[in-house]
């Protein structure tokens, strides 16, 4: 029986790089830096208070940009949609769809990390 999501792994050609641009850019709490495999392949972990924590990995199999970044989106919620979604312009973040609102749900701003992987900022319905 499935108990419930562990973590969430994104595979990456450099988890470095990656990491660093949720980090810095879009601000994410890294809490760890880690090594795995018989090469030694980087990892990097996230965590948020309420959620199943992010993981960014090399994967030797991932190369280039995503081909089809809307198969898995990451979603964030944010305390003010407005401010990060400006804060993130600034930063020159790609923009892939600006807010907007989904009916019972909330709001959504959609960007592109990258490696043009999309993630969401959201605002759900208190």
């Amino acid at each position: 029986m499935v108990k419930h999501l562990e973590g969430i792994l994104l595979g990456s050609s450099n988890a470095k790089k990656l990491a660093s641009f949720y980090r810095d850019i879009v601000g994410l709490k890294q809490t760890m830096e880690f090594e795995y495999g018989d090469d030694n392949s980087a990892g990097f972990m996230f965590e948020m208070k309420g959620g199943s924590p992010l993981y960014l990995t090399d994967h030797s199999k991932v190369k280039g940009k995503n081909k089809q970044p809307g198969r898995f989106v990451l979603n964030f919620e944010v305390d003010n949609l407005e401010k990060e979604v400006k804060r993130l312009k600034k930063e020159k973040v790609t923009l892939v769809q600006d807010i907007y609102h989904v009916e019972d749900y909330g709001y959504i701003a959609t960007f592109e990390d990258t490696e043009g992987n999309y993630f969401q900022l959201v605002k759900t319905k208190s």
